[in-house]
């Protein structure tokens, strides 16, 4: 897919009351531009802990101007406080979470209550509440986990799945998205390489020479999400068709002709990404833009396929090596240039 390339039409939500958790974050703020600049919901609400964020948020974002706009300090390991900020909000786009691999394996208790009790706080008071859909942000690193933050993530993603059974047949709706590295996005590798050839460093790091990684734009994964809003039935996992790319193909295109310094793989952390599984290929359809894994309850059948779908392979694996769309340092830069200009 290239660095223009849509994923699909998006719906209306006018009139809607939204919640985003996390809505500080990168994501967060992207949805939050776009949401304003297409459509004019009843409420937009900001839920995060971290107020330095949100009072420099709403600088660029004026609740005095945009009218639906609400902030809300919570903390989603706080059932009590959500619960109260989830009154009159029709759908949840949640995306708090930490993030970080090598946080997370020396802080293992931190990352397990905000992913994993976070999410259950989240299923359990949508299902007391009259929220109608919610969609979470997963990641790569949840398919087949070799560190505790996709171990979380994993975690996280069966209890939305399992979440649908949990609110009976006319209650909230829960699916999941899952891609991978975001151009861009606050702790990426972009920046760091960026910086690093401004200052003019004689080496960049490289943590092996073989690593390759998914990757996607703030817009994309904005208007994917958004996308899935509008098609999920609950328990889907939604997986776009993206790019992948060599770490040193990224290195060569940020810093040309900087030596590469072989560092070597950090705690926690994968040589290529997968995000669909050979396992997961039982129950995955195939869409043009995207695939879609099905949850348990809703195994597909080549007799009830949704239009415009078709089953992958037996043993279908989805992974950054063996992808076929490939992106060139050019391609990056312009996703890159088009990342800072919006």
């Amino acid at each position: 897919m290239s660095s223009n390339d849509t994923l699909g039409d998006v719906g209306n939500l006018d009139g809607r009351s939204i919640l985003v958790t996390g809505g500080t974050g990168s994501f967060g703020q992207k949805f939050i531009e776009t949401v304003l600049a297409r459509y004019r919901p009843r409420r937009l609400v900001i839920y995060s802990r971290d107020e330095l964020k949100q009072y420099e948020m709403q600088q660029r974002f004026d609740p005095q101007e945009h009218d639906c706009l609400r902030y809300f300090i919570g903390d989603v390991r706080d059932i009590e406080r959500i619960k109260l900020a989830l009154r009159g909000i029709d759908t949840v786009v949640h995306t708090a979470a930490l993030k970080q691999v090598p946080a997370a394996e020396y802080n293992p208790s931190e990352c397990i209550h905000t992913n994993v009790l976070g999410a259950e706080n989240l299923v359990m008071a949508c299902i007391g509440s009259d929220v109608k859909q919610l969609i979470a942000l997963s990641t790569d690193k949840a398919a087949n986990p070799i560190n505790l933050y996709g171990a979380s993530k994993l975690a996280s993603d069966k209890i939305f799945v399992a979440g649908n059974q949990l609110s009976g047949q006319n209650g909230a709706r829960f699916s999941c998205v899952r891609y991978g590295n975001v151009v861009g996005s606050r702790g990426s590798v972009v920046p760091l390489f960026q910086r690093l050839a401004a200052e003019g460093v004689d080496e960049i790091p490289i943590t092996d020479a073989e690593m390759t990684r998914f990757w996607i734009t703030l817009q994309q994964g904005v208007d994917f999400v958004l996308n899935c809003l509008t098609t999920m039935r609950g328990g889907e996992i939604f997986v776009p068709k993206i790019s992948s790319m060599r770490i040193t193909d990224l290195a060569e295109a940020l810093a040309p002709g900087v030596k590469h310094k072989i560092i070597g793989i950090r705690p926690g952390e994968k040589l290529h990404e997968v995000m669909i599984t050979e396992d997961d290929s039982r129950s995955t359809l195939e869409f043009d833009t995207h695939y879609v894994i099905e949850p348990y309850f809703r195994a597909p059948s080549e007799d009830t396929l949704p239009e415009g779908a078709s089953t992958v392979p037996r043993g279908f694996r989805y992974s950054s090596e063996s992808n076929s769309d490939w992106l060139a340092g050019e391609q990056l830069r312009e996703m890159i240039e088009q990342s800072a200009a919006t």
